[in-house]
């Protein structure tokens, strides 16, 4: 393959990546200030973390925006085969640490990464390796559909054994794209869906609390201290903030009403705090940086490149629609962050060192529109 010459990073991209990025520093202060003082006796405290982890993020997006995306390709397997050893390791009774009822994290105190986080991307890029060069063979359930069904099914086993449903869902959802844009059969899709379903009922079962989570859903004022707080105390937020907002740093929420509010609802702050003109110019921010990921596929000059990109697009906008819709309760509650806003060091450093790899796709674009 004859590569053509380098050009210009996406600026549009990019520029709206930095607009998320800003905008999720001010809000993780404004969300968690009151929670620092409380715990940490510093209103600053997990806005500074915050900072670490982005510059963090940066770096690994700068380094890895320099880095011809071919590398991936000829690592893919090697990639994938780590994050399947993170992700036994993590299971592992004094490897594994606990948080929130989940055995998710590696490490010790603020060095610890989530492995569940990092297999999105892995699988994200081994199989559009495996797609791209296998892309005839797709058609076939058994020799081509099947086997890629097997690694994702694999790693979402062991997500689950964690138990993070959430992550898990974003994995297998964004992997079944890939598989649909790369052309798999829909009648094999609609089999799938009657399995999932399955499964999915079969997870409930095996597990009362999420039972409650869907129940909590339906009628959240059911139960309303109990399984029903946090979506309740998240429209409470929503709901006041009007067109406009009460204006930053003012939410009421913030106070100890909504559980972790710089994390999975920080959207609800930033609603509570800039109403629906601020919300929605966030999520405008987040529809540029949609279309821009999916230029960047279409103008990608192979195969691999657009199934990478549009692997890239689809794990950072399901992570987009699910937070949204369970802060408005249009979702069941998930332990999903919403990227580039949230707290979170493992997530933000994932989602920016993938978008590097979306921005050097950009450098190979086969035009400018």
């Amino acid at each position: 393959m004859v590569r053509k010459e380098i050009q210009p990073v996406d600026k549009i991209l990019l520029t709206s990546l930095i607009c998320l990025l800003v905008i999720g520093l001010f809000m993780v202060y404004s969300a968690s200030s009151a929670l620092g003082e409380f715990s940490q006796n510093d209103p600053f405290y997990f806005l500074k973390r915050q900072f670490i982890f982005t510059t963090a993020g940066f770096a690994a997006m700068a380094a890895l925006m320099r880095v011809d995306y071919w590398f991936w390709q000829r690592w893919s397997l090697l990639v994938l085969v780590f994050c399947f050893i993170f992700l036994v390791l993590v299971l592992i009774p004094g490897i594994g640490m606990v948080r929130g009822g989940a055995r998710s994290w590696i490490g010790a105190g603020a060095f610890s990464i989530q492995p569940a986080e990092f297999m999105k991307l892995g699988m994200i890029i081994y199989l559009a390796h495996y797609l791209a060069r296998y892309q005839k063979r797709i058609t076939d359930f058994r020799r081509g559909l099947f086997p890629a069904l097997l690694r994702i099914f694999a790693a979402f086993a062991l997500i689950m054994m964690q138990p993070d449903l959430g992550t898990g869902a974003v994995m297998a959802g964004t992997c079944f794209v890939l598989l649909f844009v790369a052309g798999a059969r829909i009648r094999h899709f609609f089999a799938l869906a009657g399995a999932g379903l399955l499964g999915f009922i079969g997870l409930i079962a095996s597990a009362p609390y999420r039972m409650q989570r869907i129940t909590s859903f339906l009628d959240p004022w059911s139960d309303p201290l109990e399984t029903g707080f946090q979506i309740i105390q998240s429209l409470y937020a929503v709901g006041p903030g009007g067109l406009f907002g009460l204006g930053f740093g003012d939410s009421r929420q913030k106070y100890y009403y909504l559980p972790e509010p710089q994390t999975d609802f920080i959207f609800a702050i930033l609603a509570e705090e800039a109403g629906f003109i601020g919300a929605g110019f966030v999520v405008l921010l987040f529809g540029i940086l949609l279309w821009r990921g999916l230029t960047a596929a279409m103008t990608a000059p192979d195969m691999y490149g657009s199934l990478l990109a549009t692997g890239i697009c689809g794990m950072i906008f399901l992570q987009v629609l699910i937070n949204i819709g369970v802060v408005t309760g249009l979702f069941p509650v998930t332990g999903i962050t919403l990227p580039f806003l949230s707290y979170g060091g493992s997530s933000l450093t994932l989602l920016m060192a993938a978008v590097g790899i979306l921005l050097n796709i950009t450098r190979h674009r086969t035009d400018y529109h």
